[in-house]
């Protein structure tokens, strides 16, 4: 597998139609005219995983306040993000790309470094959606510890 493609601000996000935690179908389309923050990460329930997710949580009133709207996306199967949401009180929509091909989309699937060797996975990431669809961010390898933090303030949010 070669580096996965990358997004860049001005891109059209690549829309999706995913099963989510609670089961319904969660579209991009359906979030038209509101800013979507859109985070891909590896695994539900791994402790930076779990971190970035409560940071999320945590953040979402001021955010919410700000017009984003926040999703997050997996390879887990819809039923593990059910016990993820549970588990961990999340507030947010899980969506589950088991076959990777949303993540693979963005640019969030593919050959990363982990540990010095060289893997495929899930590349943490970020996008910033606008209210038309268009990439404002893209944010690639970003740390679980400290990201929303950092997003926030980048988005004048602090």
């Amino acid at each position: 597998m070669t580096t996965p493609v990358r997004l860049s601000p001005g891109d059209p996000a690549p829309d999706f139609a995913l099963p989510t935690d609670t089961g319904e179908t969660l579209t991009l389309a359906s979030l038209r005219g509101r800013r979507v923050i859109l985070y891909a990460y590896p695994a539900a329930m791994t402790p930076g995983c779990t971190k970035q997710a409560c940071d999320f949580r945590d953040s979402l009133a001021s955010l919410q306040a700000a017009g984003y709207e926040v999703v997050g996306i997996s390879p887990d199967k819809p039923e593990k993000l059910a016990t993820f949401r549970e588990r961990d009180a999340i507030t947010f929509p899980l969506v589950s790309d088991t076959d990777r091909s949303v993540l693979t989309a963005y640019g969030a699937y593919g050959e990363k470094q982990s540990y010095g060797r060289t893997v495929t996975g899930v590349i943490r990431s970020t996008f910033v959606i606008d209210p038309d669809g268009t990439i404002e961010r893209a944010l690639y390898n970003v740390k679980a510890t400290g990201h929303v933090a950092k997003l926030r303030r980048d988005l004048g949010l602090d």
